[in-house]
Protein backbone atom coordinates (compact mmCIF):
# COMPACT_ATOMS: atom_id res chain seq x y z
CA UNK A 1 0.00 0.00 0.00
CA UNK A 2 1.67 3.60 -0.86
CA UNK A 3 1.29 6.31 1.11
CA UNK A 4 -0.88 9.36 -0.09
CA UNK A 5 -0.10 12.38 0.31
CA UNK A 6 -2.89 14.96 -0.23
CA UNK A 7 -0.96 17.81 0.11
CA UNK A 8 2.42 17.32 -1.03
CA UNK A 9 3.25 21.59 -0.81
CA UNK A 10 2.12 21.84 2.58
CA UNK A 11 -1.40 24.32 2.75
CA UNK A 12 -0.32 25.73 -0.84
CA UNK A 13 -2.65 23.65 -2.75
CA UNK A 14 -5.94 23.35 -0.19
CA UNK A 15 -6.02 27.05 -0.13
CA UNK A 16 -5.28 27.72 -3.39
CA UNK A 17 -7.83 25.63 -4.58
CA UNK A 18 -10.16 26.52 -2.03
CA UNK A 19 -9.63 30.59 -3.57
CA UNK A 20 -10.82 28.99 -6.80
CA UNK A 21 -13.78 27.62 -5.78
CA UNK A 22 -14.63 30.22 -4.31
CA UNK A 23 -13.87 32.67 -7.09
CA UNK A 24 -15.89 30.49 -9.32
CA UNK A 25 -18.92 30.24 -7.27
CA UNK A 26 -19.05 33.96 -6.73
CA UNK A 27 -19.16 34.62 -10.37
CA UNK A 28 -21.36 32.12 -10.98
CA UNK A 29 -23.87 33.35 -8.18
CA UNK A 30 -23.49 36.85 -9.49
CA UNK A 31 -23.98 35.82 -13.25
CA UNK A 32 -26.71 33.86 -12.24
CA UNK A 33 -28.85 36.56 -10.67
CA UNK A 34 -27.58 38.89 -13.71
CA UNK A 35 -29.76 36.26 -15.70
CA UNK A 36 -32.91 36.33 -13.62
CA UNK A 37 -32.84 39.42 -14.02
CA UNK A 38 -32.63 39.62 -17.56
CA UNK A 39 -35.08 38.36 -20.91
CA UNK A 40 -34.23 36.54 -24.26
CA UNK A 41 -30.65 36.63 -25.68
CA UNK A 42 -29.25 38.47 -22.76
CA UNK A 43 -30.48 36.31 -19.85
CA UNK A 44 -28.95 32.94 -21.93
CA UNK A 45 -25.54 34.63 -22.29
CA UNK A 46 -25.48 36.04 -18.72
CA UNK A 47 -26.20 31.66 -17.76
CA UNK A 48 -23.42 30.37 -20.43
CA UNK A 49 -21.60 32.47 -18.48
CA UNK A 50 -22.40 31.63 -14.85
CA UNK A 51 -22.05 28.01 -15.92
CA UNK A 52 -18.75 28.99 -17.27
CA UNK A 53 -17.34 30.03 -14.54
CA UNK A 54 -19.20 27.59 -12.22
CA UNK A 55 -17.66 24.40 -14.14
CA UNK A 56 -14.19 26.04 -14.26
CA UNK A 57 -14.02 26.53 -10.54
CA UNK A 58 -14.45 23.27 -10.07
CA UNK A 59 -12.40 21.85 -12.31
CA UNK A 60 -9.67 24.41 -11.62
CA UNK A 61 -10.04 23.82 -7.98
CA UNK A 62 -9.81 19.60 -8.49
CA UNK A 63 -6.64 20.29 -10.27
CA UNK A 64 -5.13 22.42 -8.22
CA UNK A 65 -5.59 20.24 -5.21
CA UNK A 66 -4.52 17.39 -7.20
CA UNK A 67 -0.80 19.31 -7.87
CA UNK A 68 -0.66 18.42 -4.27
CA UNK A 69 -1.32 14.37 -4.62
CA UNK A 70 1.51 12.35 -4.18
CA UNK A 71 1.96 8.40 -3.90
CA UNK A 72 4.93 7.09 -2.55
CA UNK A 73 6.54 4.63 -4.87
CA UNK A 74 5.16 5.85 -8.33
CA UNK A 75 5.16 8.98 -10.48
CA UNK A 76 1.85 10.34 -11.47
CA UNK A 77 1.10 11.24 -14.99
CA UNK A 78 -2.32 12.25 -16.40
CA UNK A 79 -4.29 10.89 -19.55
CA UNK A 80 -4.79 14.31 -21.59
CA UNK A 81 -7.97 13.25 -23.22
CA UNK A 82 -9.68 11.61 -20.40
CA UNK A 83 -8.39 15.12 -18.14
CA UNK A 84 -9.74 17.30 -21.05
CA UNK A 85 -12.94 15.51 -20.75
CA UNK A 86 -13.51 15.87 -17.33
CA UNK A 87 -13.45 19.70 -17.96
CA UNK A 88 -16.08 19.34 -20.59
CA UNK A 89 -18.30 17.00 -18.42
CA UNK A 90 -18.02 19.55 -15.81
CA UNK A 91 -19.42 22.31 -18.12
CA UNK A 92 -22.33 20.45 -19.97
CA UNK A 93 -23.67 19.60 -16.51
CA UNK A 94 -23.98 22.59 -14.84
CA UNK A 95 -25.12 24.23 -17.70
CA UNK A 96 -28.16 22.14 -17.98
CA UNK A 97 -28.25 22.91 -13.92
CA UNK A 98 -28.01 26.13 -14.36
CA UNK A 99 -30.67 26.46 -17.44
CA UNK A 100 -32.70 24.50 -15.59
CA UNK A 101 -32.83 26.76 -12.90
CA UNK A 102 -32.57 29.73 -15.27
CA UNK A 103 -35.66 28.77 -17.27
CA UNK A 104 -37.59 26.59 -15.25
CA UNK A 105 -41.09 27.46 -14.26
CA UNK A 106 -41.89 25.71 -11.18
CA UNK A 107 -38.67 26.99 -8.76
CA UNK A 108 -39.07 24.16 -6.47
CA UNK A 109 -39.01 20.96 -9.15
CA UNK A 110 -36.59 23.22 -10.89
CA UNK A 111 -34.07 23.90 -8.26
CA UNK A 112 -33.78 20.35 -6.99
CA UNK A 113 -33.75 18.77 -10.70
CA UNK A 114 -31.01 21.04 -11.44
CA UNK A 115 -29.40 20.78 -7.61
CA UNK A 116 -29.40 16.29 -9.01
CA UNK A 117 -27.79 17.39 -12.28
CA UNK A 118 -25.15 19.63 -11.24
CA UNK A 119 -24.19 17.42 -8.18
CA UNK A 120 -23.98 14.46 -10.03
CA UNK A 121 -22.14 16.33 -12.58
CA UNK A 122 -19.59 17.46 -10.26
CA UNK A 123 -19.27 13.89 -9.03
CA UNK A 124 -18.76 12.36 -12.66
CA UNK A 125 -15.75 15.34 -13.28
CA UNK A 126 -14.31 14.51 -10.20
CA UNK A 127 -14.28 10.88 -10.74
CA UNK A 128 -13.63 11.19 -14.91
CA UNK A 129 -10.16 13.24 -13.23
CA UNK A 130 -9.25 10.20 -11.12
CA UNK A 131 -9.87 7.94 -13.88
CA UNK A 132 -7.12 10.13 -15.90
CA UNK A 133 -4.27 9.23 -13.28
CA UNK A 134 -1.54 6.99 -14.48
CA UNK A 135 0.46 5.14 -11.90
CA UNK A 136 2.81 1.92 -11.42
CA UNK A 137 0.24 0.23 -9.19
CA UNK A 138 -3.96 -0.18 -8.68
CA UNK A 139 -6.24 2.51 -7.49
CA UNK A 140 -9.14 0.91 -5.19
CA UNK A 141 -12.36 3.48 -3.29
CA UNK A 142 -14.07 2.87 -0.30
CA UNK A 143 -17.60 2.80 -1.66
CA UNK A 144 -19.09 4.54 1.75
CA UNK A 145 -16.98 7.65 1.28
CA UNK A 146 -17.55 7.81 -2.37
CA UNK A 147 -20.99 8.01 -1.62
CA UNK A 148 -20.93 10.55 0.81
CA UNK A 149 -18.85 12.58 -1.52
CA UNK A 150 -21.42 12.49 -4.31
CA UNK A 151 -23.77 13.29 -1.47
CA UNK A 152 -22.20 16.02 -0.71
CA UNK A 153 -21.77 17.46 -4.28
CA UNK A 154 -25.53 17.21 -4.93
CA UNK A 155 -26.54 18.99 -1.71
CA UNK A 156 -23.65 21.56 -2.18
CA UNK A 157 -24.99 21.99 -5.73
CA UNK A 158 -28.70 22.20 -4.39
CA UNK A 159 -27.44 25.07 -2.15
CA UNK A 160 -25.28 27.25 -4.85
CA UNK A 161 -28.49 27.30 -7.08
CA UNK A 162 -30.67 28.01 -4.00
CA UNK A 163 -28.17 31.17 -3.49
CA UNK A 164 -28.78 32.06 -7.07
CA UNK A 165 -32.31 31.92 -7.01
CA UNK A 166 -32.23 34.09 -3.28
CA UNK A 167 -29.76 35.81 -2.56
CA UNK A 168 -29.10 39.09 -4.53
CA UNK A 169 -26.57 41.50 -2.47
CA UNK A 170 -23.06 41.32 -2.74
CA UNK A 171 -22.27 40.85 0.59
CA UNK A 172 -25.22 38.11 1.03
CA UNK A 173 -23.42 36.26 -2.46
CA UNK A 174 -19.75 36.70 -0.72
CA UNK A 175 -20.85 34.40 1.69
CA UNK A 176 -22.58 32.12 0.15
CA UNK A 177 -19.62 31.92 -2.24
CA UNK A 178 -17.61 31.00 0.61
CA UNK A 179 -19.77 28.82 2.09
CA UNK A 180 -20.01 26.87 -1.83
CA UNK A 181 -15.96 27.09 -1.79
CA UNK A 182 -15.89 25.08 1.33
CA UNK A 183 -18.50 22.75 0.12
CA UNK A 184 -16.63 22.05 -2.75
CA UNK A 185 -13.64 21.24 -1.50
CA UNK A 186 -15.03 18.57 1.22
CA UNK A 187 -16.82 17.05 -1.40
CA UNK A 188 -13.06 16.86 -3.10
CA UNK A 189 -10.88 15.83 -0.13
CA UNK A 190 -13.78 13.55 0.64
CA UNK A 191 -13.44 11.67 -2.34
CA UNK A 192 -9.93 12.03 -2.19
CA UNK A 193 -9.86 10.42 1.33
CA UNK A 194 -11.57 7.45 -0.29
CA UNK A 195 -8.74 6.61 -2.60
CA UNK A 196 -6.72 3.47 -1.87
CA UNK A 197 -3.19 2.65 -3.72
CA UNK A 198 -1.58 -0.74 -4.29
CA UNK A 199 1.90 -0.38 -5.32
CA UNK A 200 3.70 -2.05 -8.06
CA UNK A 201 7.24 -1.07 -8.54
CA UNK A 202 8.12 -1.33 -11.84
CA UNK A 203 10.91 0.58 -14.47
CA UNK A 204 8.59 1.25 -17.21
CA UNK A 205 7.70 4.65 -18.15
CA UNK A 206 4.27 5.67 -17.38
CA UNK A 207 2.10 7.31 -20.67
CA UNK A 208 0.27 10.57 -20.02
CA UNK A 209 1.92 13.84 -18.84
CA UNK A 210 3.22 15.66 -15.54
CA UNK A 211 1.07 17.63 -13.55
CA UNK A 212 3.20 20.20 -14.45
CA UNK A 213 3.87 19.35 -18.25
CA UNK A 214 -0.74 20.04 -18.83
CA UNK A 215 -2.61 20.41 -15.43
CA UNK A 216 -0.85 23.28 -14.11
CA UNK A 217 -0.72 25.42 -16.93
CA UNK A 218 -4.34 24.84 -18.18
CA UNK A 219 -5.19 25.33 -14.41
CA UNK A 220 -3.44 28.73 -15.17
CA UNK A 221 -5.33 29.43 -18.18
CA UNK A 222 -8.94 29.04 -16.63
CA UNK A 223 -7.66 30.54 -13.43
CA UNK A 224 -7.04 33.43 -15.33
CA UNK A 225 -9.93 33.52 -17.63
CA UNK A 226 -11.92 33.39 -13.75
CA UNK A 227 -9.95 36.25 -12.53
CA UNK A 228 -10.75 38.07 -16.35
CA UNK A 229 -14.16 37.46 -16.42
CA UNK A 230 -14.83 38.61 -12.54
CA UNK A 231 -13.50 42.21 -13.47
CA UNK A 232 -15.88 41.94 -16.54
CA UNK A 233 -19.11 41.51 -14.21
CA UNK A 234 -18.09 43.69 -11.75
CA UNK A 235 -17.80 46.45 -14.37
CA UNK A 236 -21.22 45.81 -16.26
CA UNK A 237 -23.90 47.43 -14.93
CA UNK A 238 -26.90 45.88 -13.35
CA UNK A 239 -29.98 46.23 -14.72
CA UNK A 240 -30.96 48.61 -12.07
CA UNK A 241 -28.41 50.69 -12.53
CA UNK A 242 -29.41 50.58 -16.35
CA UNK A 243 -32.97 51.63 -15.54
CA UNK A 244 -31.49 54.53 -13.30
CA UNK A 245 -29.32 56.21 -15.82
CA UNK A 246 -32.60 56.05 -18.45
CA UNK A 247 -34.13 57.44 -15.92
CA UNK A 248 -31.97 60.02 -15.35
CA UNK A 249 -32.08 60.88 -19.53
CA UNK A 250 -35.97 61.21 -20.00
CA UNK A 251 -36.06 64.44 -18.05
CA UNK A 252 -32.73 65.79 -19.51
CA UNK A 253 -33.91 64.70 -23.35
CA UNK A 254 -37.50 66.14 -22.24
CA UNK A 255 -35.94 69.88 -21.73
CA UNK A 256 -34.10 69.48 -24.65
CA UNK A 257 -37.33 69.12 -26.64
Amino acid sequence: MGHLDHAAFGWLTPVLSYVMACIGAALGLRCTVRALGATGRSRRNWLVTAASAIGTGIWTMHFVAMLGFSVSGTEIRYDVPLTVLSLLVAMVVVSAGVFAVGYGRDRVRALLLGGLTTGLGVASMHYLGMAAVRLHGDVTYDPARVALSVVIAVVAATAALWAALNIKSPVAVTVASLVMGAAVSSMHYTGMFAVRVQVTPSGEVLPGATAMQFVFPLAVGLGSYLFLTSAFVALSPTAGEREASASAQRPVESVAR
